[in-house]
């Protein structure tokens, strides 16, 4: 078509996605990636498990870190699966409206992960800098109202952007050379003016990236100010220990962004197939990463997993031995082997605040059928009954 008329706008059936056709080795990438989804999802949802099950967990911080990994699960959902599917049925085709949906939910997820991450910075930054009024500034409440209108602006901006991806005409090429229907290659094969979609990408990555990066920025050089003035070494470190698992997060999520853009910006130019590998791995990784390193790093998570652990060890153990945990206890006639394995799985937790009372009653019948008085002091003397 030599003459566009400008009142025609042509949508093509859809697009064939070509990011990873050159790319060597790809069917290892494919199958990391296939792992890195199965940790995101399953550690992801036994993180919000772990919290959702414990009262003493309902906290405005760990409201946000339910929230980021809800952004997690959504926002590798949306990619790899895709990615996966074109691997396995060697189909790259996506019809024009999916990949507008697909376009739509990456870009809506990625901007609240970069919000979630902005979020928690709120939460620490409160809880270090005003301790005295988290009950004003940082309730479950306001944490959840937060969280929403987070929620709704990004869905709200995102719709637009991708809305005005309708007015453009594909009169060319169809094929995009990304690992999905990305928003800058789609608009780049267009054969009228997207001007206003270029300007609409720099402004959401100025809104998505530079905003929540400058606003956690901002946030810990407050939290180094108000930590360096207090006197005491040992609050110092408690404080900023608070603040270690956020700050891994946020160095894996926005340092590879920031080194790709720079490189594109002073280099001018990156090689096509390093580039889709560096994105897709910017946008994989992280979310895998996330459940762990909160695991890992966040006492109560730890304590809460750790209780969970030995509960399963103890029922396996009691089932081995042809016997059931019940809040009356186990069968007559235990030994003192089984009951010393169980003491020694349930020392494990002693720090525990309250212990299970399914655990408590049943260690106690097993002291009262048992005849070993060593025993029964010691573990008395632990949690006291």
């Amino acid at each position: 078509m030599s003459v566009l008329n400008r009142s025609v706008i042509i949508h093509p059936p859809g697009f064939y996605i070509v990011g990873f056709e050159k790319f060597p080795y790809v069917s290892f990438y494919i199958i990391f990636l296939a792992f890195v989804y199965v940790v995101t999802v399953v550690f992801n949802i036994l993180l919000i498990y772990i919290i959702a099950c414990n009262n003493s967990l309902h906290s405005p911080k760990f409201v946000a870190v339910i929230n980021l990994a809800v952004v997690d699960i959504l926002l590798t959902t949306t990619i790899i699966p895709s990615m996966i599917k074109v691997f396995l049925f060697k189909d790259n085709f996506i019809s024009f409206n999916l990949c507008l949906v697909q376009m739509y939910c990456y870009y809506a997820f990625a901007s609240m992960e970069s919000y979630s991450l902005a979020i928690l910075a709120y939460d620490r930054l409160i809880a270090i800098c005003l301790p005295l009024r988290q009950n004003l500034f940082n309730t479950v409440e306001i944490m959840s109202g937060i969280i929403a209108v987070f929620w709704i602006y990004s869905l709200a901006r995102i719709a637009y952007s991708t809305g005005i991806m309708t007015q453009l005409s594909f009169c060319n090429s169809v094929r995009v050379y990304s690992y999905f229907c990305d928003y800058a290659p789609v608009f780049r094969l267009a054969c009228n003016d997207y001007t206003l979609q270029w300007s609409a990408a720099s402004a959401s990555s100025m809104v998505s990236l530079v905003a929540p990066f400058s606003f956690i920025l901002l946030s810990y050089a407050s939290i180094l100010v108000t930590v360096f003035r207090m006197k005491s070494v040992s609050n110092r470190m408690k404080a900023l220990a608070t603040c270690v698992e956020h700050v891994i997060l946020c160095a894996i999520f926005f340092i590879p962004i920031i080194v790709i853009f720079l490189i594109g910006l002073f280099l001018g130019s990156m090689d096509p197939d390093q580039r889709v590998l560096s994105l897709s791995l910017a946008s994989c990784i992280p979310p895998s990463i996330n459940p762990i390193v909160y695991s890992l790093k966040t006492k109560e998570i730890k304590t809460r997993a750790l209780v969970i652990i030995t509960k399963m060890k103890i029922k396996t153990k009691c089932h081995q031995r042809g016997s059931k945990i019940a809040p009356i206890g186990l069968q007559r006639g235990g030994d003192y082997k089984t009951i010393r394995e169980v003491y020694l799985l349930c020392k494990q937790v002693k720090h525990m605040s309250q212990m299970p009372i399914i655990i408590k009653n049943t260690l106690l019948l097993l002291l009262i059928l048992n005849t070993n008085k060593l025993f029964l002091s010691r573990l008395g003397v632990i949690y006291g009954f």
